[in-house]
């Protein structure tokens, strides 16, 4: 078979992967994926599928948003419902698109990793990289999930709570599925990481491509969402050391260039600033993503969400006051206006925040400091990037302030979300309450909804349920 009709059966059998499910866990592909060589399995790497990453419901569950009229009432019914946290979110028929996606990603790994060590024309050096790349890509993907279906890591009681279910075979005839604990899946994302870490490329050779750079960094954030930041602080370390010799340029934007005179973030339009796209952000390490539309006006920034930003600081570019082409919002509210895929790999700034993070908890108040004002001396000017000394020399007060840090870099991107759910957990921050406000056109609260722990983690929607009975819900 020629390399070109098999780059186009291989990707094109691939994309049709989602279309013969006969239930969310079990992928039929239309024919079989034809590959047979070691250059066939690296062309399912670079399958569009494993970057593009059809969940969103994260984004609207953050805390740092709230819903204004009139253009609540008509957005999507789903989004309605996650704004809520109804228990019910997905519709007796639908299919959830926060598992769609990555169920087929997750046989794409497997056929990888189970299938390459017959493949020929090919060195064991090359099929060991390329299981590695599989592997880190399934631990992603096991993070995500995880962190959607399965309750926030606790030590106390991981080993019983109830997780996801643990995929190691493209099994298209499987179809009895049992859910392992948040213990057993989190050891399976470590397993996974600590296997391929050591047979990984050094640094990226394409964004889209797993590298040791981004799978230490993953590692990292693992254990920091365990609440094991000494171990977690040992990967982001590796991780920011691999920056500065990557092959692929990569590290932090200054905001301060971007927006200056003739910078590349120029011109800001209603669709937001010009940024990139995935194959030249510089601040993907490894690129995953979701798509949130700029036209969407139901969803904006809250009140209390706008007043963490300093009025200089240039992250409020990717925010406007007006609706999408409509009027300006009532006072104190923004919208995103762009960029409209938002990245939820391993990115740059999650890695100093994470190691800034750890450095804290850790009572390295210096180092913690450091790594979060590099940060925002990318973000806004200089004179505006220090850390008030009443609050970097007190502990939990630059935990707070890193938290309040990562909502400022990441506001309406759905990492608040996953935040929420470990800090749900964590004896610092336990005991607060999260709430979303629906406000009125007039900007006046018109509905207050709070958190309850049971809507920590996504239902199945009952169709999952229906095809598999053997499988427990979410209560």
């Amino acid at each position: 078979m020629n390399t070109t009709y098999k780059t186009i059966v291989l990707t094109g059998l691939v994309i049709l992967l989602a279309a013969c499910q006969k239930d969310f866990l079990e992928v039929t592909p239309k024919g079989r994926l034809v590959a047979d060589e070691v250059a066939d399995y690296d062309l399912l790497l670079n399958n569009l599928e494993l970057i593009n990453i059809n969940a969103s419901a994260q984004v609207v569950m953050g805390d740092e948003i709230a819903g204004i009229q009139p253009y609540f009432d008509g957005g999507r019914l789903k989004n309605q419902r996650l704004f809520r946290w109804d228990a019910l979110v997905y519709e007796p028929s639908e299919n959830a698109s926060e598992l769609e996606t990555p169920i087929k990603n997750i046989y794409v790994y497997n056929k990888i990793i189970n299938e390459l060590p017959e493949a020929t024309n090919g060195t064991e050096k090359q099929k060991a990289s390329l299981q590695a790349e599989a592997r880190a890509g399934r631990a992603w993907t096991y993070f995500l999930l995880i962190n959607l279906f399965g309750k926030p890591y606790d030590a106390a009681t991981s080993a019983t709570d109830l997780g996801f279910p643990i995929l190691e075979n493209a099994d298209v005839t499987g179809n009895t599925f049992t859910r392992a604990s948040v213990k057993e899946v989190y050891d399976f994302i470590i397993k996974d990481l600590t296997q391929a870490i050591p047979h990984l490329p050094a640094t990226p050779s394409h964004r889209v491509r797993m590298s040791k750079i981004a799978a230490e960094g993953l590692l990292g954030k693992v254990y920091l969402f365990m609440r094991n930041p000494e171990e977690a602080l040992k990967h982001l370390d590796n991780a920011l050391a691999g920056l500065s010799t990557s092959t692929v340029p990569l590290g932090l934007y200054d905001y301060n260039k971007t927006f200056g005179p003739g910078g590349e973030f120029l011109p800001i339009t209603s669709f937001g600033p010009n940024y990139p796209f995935v194959p030249n952000i510089k601040e993907s390490v490894y690129a995953k993503q979701a798509y949130w539309p700029s036209s969407s006006n139901d969803l904006v920034l809250d009140k209390r969400t706008v007043n963490l930003f300093d009025p200089t600081d240039l992250r409020r570019n990717f925010y406007s006051s007006n609706a999408y082409y409509g009027p300006a919002y009532p006072s104190g509210f923004l919208k995103k206006t762009g960029p409209s895929n938002i990245q939820m790999g391993v990115i740059v700034p999650d890695l100093y925040l994470l190691r800034a993070e750890c450095k804290a908890r850790l009572n390295d108040l210096q180092g913690g400091k450091v790594d979060v004002e590099y940060l925002r001396k990318n973000r806004m000017p200089l004179a505006k990037a220090s850390i008030p000394n009443a609050v970097s020399g007190a502990q939990k007060e630059l935990i707070e302030f890193i938290l309040e840090e990562r909502i400022r870099e990441f506001a309406i991107s759905g990492f608040r979300w996953f935040d929420m759910r470990r800090l749900s957990v964590d004896p610092l921050f336990k005991d607060k309450t999260y709430s979303h406000s629906l406000y009125s056109e007039a900007g006046n609260i018109q509905s207050t909804y709070t958190l309850s722990t049971e809507r920590l983690v996504l239902r199945f929607p009952q169709k999952v349920m229906d095809e598999n009975p053997g499988m427990q819900n979410n209560p």
